[in-house]
Formats: structure tokens, sequence, C-alpha cells
């Protein structure tokens, strides 16, 4: 899908802060004229001026008259003394991010602190765009979920303004691995390994996986998946490993989970499937039920993250847990730490929570 194309003078001004948040410009450094912007550029002078004018208004800027525009100084771009703490996640109304924001807010609201909220729909271009709108912000602190964390950083310029800023931030869930800052995530390679070995202490030989890939929470659950057949010496099948993207989420895993069950013979099926979360069981449960076979008479199921999807159906789901309510409070914390105390901490920093594994209704032993 083409990326829609912003309008000229925002294109421009995303530079121009780029500048002022990566150092290239300083404060009280005099801006170059329209006329050199337009023409680096090929704009417009009235586009430039445009652009000029709204970082002017937000406080980026300042203009002498008879001098030129200069670069405003920290105190004039934002007051710290609005506090302020912005949370950014792939997803807001939906899955397990509702319980994160709500045990954040809980703490923040406690503290005296405001919430500013954005979504980036898992989407690296939005997340450029949550990002600009955030630190144009007067802002304390950032709590961040990583915007498909294991396919790089294209916004890197952004986290590196955040250090050059002294803005204070922690990521939830991964973290892109090339900054140095407290997380807070669940052992998903634990979590990946208990959901295997589980099916494997009940008998099945013959699983099936079934795991997002573009973020570093899949590929560790996958790893863990691995781990287990290893261990346990459980031969793999290459074809009952199934990876997918964001955007494959709704087909690809359908597909594959009614190829594997809808053709040879019933003694080269897979007899489990473990999934990437709870939302992508309840989407091959349709899939199960599509071909006229029962969860968990004819194929065990298992999700990931205990959340609400997992006793939404008849079919109760095994899952494995996810702290969601208590990481948003305890990310909020670690951060309001960092920021009154003035405390600058690394990735050393944060939680790792195990997760722990719920049976319910949707595995059984096989014979």
């Amino acid at each position: 899908m083409k990326e829609k194309q912003l309008p000229k003078y925002q294109q421009l001004k995303q530079e121009i802060l780029s500048w002022l948040h990566t150092g290239r410009l300083k404060p009280n450094d005099q801006m170059p004229s329209e006329n050199e912007i337009a023409e680096q550029f090929l704009m417009s002078r009235q586009t430039v001026r445009q652009t000029f004018g709204e970082l002017e208004k937000e406080g980026w800027l300042y203009r002498m008259q008879g001098k030129g525009t200069f670069v405003s100084t920290p105190q004039t771009q934002k007051s710290r003394d609005v506090q302020t703490i912005g949370i950014l996640t792939t997803y807001i109304s939906d899955y397990i991010f509702p319980h994160i924001v709500r045990g954040a807010e809980a703490t923040l609201r406690a503290r005296g602190y405001r919430l500013l909220l954005s979504s980036t729909d898992n989407d690296k271009a939005k997340e450029r765009e949550s990002l600009d709108m955030m630190m144009s912000q007067p802002l304390s602190g950032l709590i961040i979920e990583p915007t498909k964390s294991a396919e790089g950083n294209p916004n890197l310029s952004y986290y590196l303004s955040l250090d050059y800023q002294h803005i204070p931030y922690l990521m939830i869930n991964e973290r892109y691995p090339e900054m140095n800052c407290p997380s807070l995530i669940v052992d998903d390679e634990v979590g990946g390994y208990k959901a295997a070995e589980h099916l494997i202490q009940l008998g099945h030989r013959r699983l099936a996986g079934f795991f997002k890939t573009d973020d570093l929470q899949g590929v560790n659950r996958l790893k863990g998946f691995i781990r287990a057949h290893h261990h346990y010496q459980i031969p793999l099948l290459p074809e009952f490993v199934i990876h997918y993207t964001t955007e494959e989420k709704r087909t690809k895993p359908y597909r594959s989970a009614l190829d594997m069950l809808g053709h040879g013979a019933v003694e080269e099926r897979p007899t489990a499937f473990v999934c990437y979360n709870d939302e992508l069981a309840i989407h091959l449960l349709e899939a199960v039920r599509t071909i006229g076979m029962q969860v968990p008479q004819d194929i065990s199921l298992i999700g990931f993250d205990d959340s609400n999807l997992a006793t939404a159906t008849e079919v109760k789901l095994t899952s494995l847990s996810h702290p969601k309510t208590e990481l948003g409070s305890d990310a909020a914390g670690i951060l309001i730490d960092m920021i009154e105390n003035k405390r600058v901490i690394g990735s050393e920093t944060g939680k790792v929570y195990k997760p722990e594994l719920v049976i319910r209704e949707s595995t059984i032993r096989i014979p």
C-alpha cells in the first residue's frame, strides 16, 4: 500500500525539527533564510514562510526584526512545569492495550501527571508522525511500544532526539535493540517454550506453530517453540511453522491452517496449534470449525496473553499470561521516578515478567 504523502510544508517542518532535535541547529543559532531553504528543497518561498510560521507559533523559532529567524531556547520551546507523559502504543482500542493504558493512567493520575495518548496502528510512518506530535508538546516523558520491532528503526533520529533533549523514556513489550533505555517485557521465549512443552507433555508430537515475526515478541515466541522441540527431541516439520506479518494476519495463518487440516492422511496432520496470541487462536478456531473439526477433540489450541478473548467463546482457551495492567502501572512508576529524581538509567534497568500457563478447555491429552 502506497504511503500517503504529507503536504510540502509538513515535510519541510519535519526536516527542520530533525535539525533541532539532533543538534544540527542549536538554541539561538540563526536559521538559513527563506530564499536559501526554498532553493535547497525546490519549494516556493510561500511554502517555507508557512513552515516558519508554524514553527514560530509552536515556540521552536523566533524572529528578530531586521536580523532574521533564530532557534528558540529549550525553555522557550517547552515548559517543563507542565507534567505530561505520553504513551505511544501500536494499538489503543483493542486486544490487551486498553488494560496497559488503564494501568499506566491510574498511576499517572495518582501522581498528578497528565496523559497524552497516541497510536501507530503498527505502522512505522505513523510512529514517526506520532513522535513528531508528541515532541511538539510540553512533554515530561514517554512510554513507547515499538512498532514492528523486528524490522529495524527508521525513526532512530527521533529517539536520539529524546536523548539529546534529556526527555526520559522507556519501552514496553519490546525494545529497539540499539536504544539504551529501560524496558518492561514479557519473557516471550519462555512463553513459547511453555506452550510447546505443555502440549508435548500431553502426548502431542505433531505441533504446528503460527507466529507474527515483524515484531520481536513473535520472533522470541517462535524461538521458545523451537527450543522445546529440541529439548524433548521431537521432530519439527518445516511446513508446520508458519510465520507472517501484520498485514498477513487475517489471511496467511487461516489459509495455512485449512491446508494443514484439510489435506493428507489423518496421521500426517498436526494435532495441536500454538498461536502467536489469543486473537489469532480465535481466528484459527473458526478455521477448524469451517472444515467440520472441533477443538479440543480433533485439535488442541493454545494462545498467548490470557486476554479477554481467551474466555469469550464457548471453548475457553489455554493461554500464557501477560501482566497487562501491572505492566502499565509499573512503566508509569519507573518513568515518574526517572523524571522526578532526574535519573538517567539504561537498558539494564527494567523488568522482565515470567508468563504463566493458564490451562483451560482447548488443550487435552491425546491417546
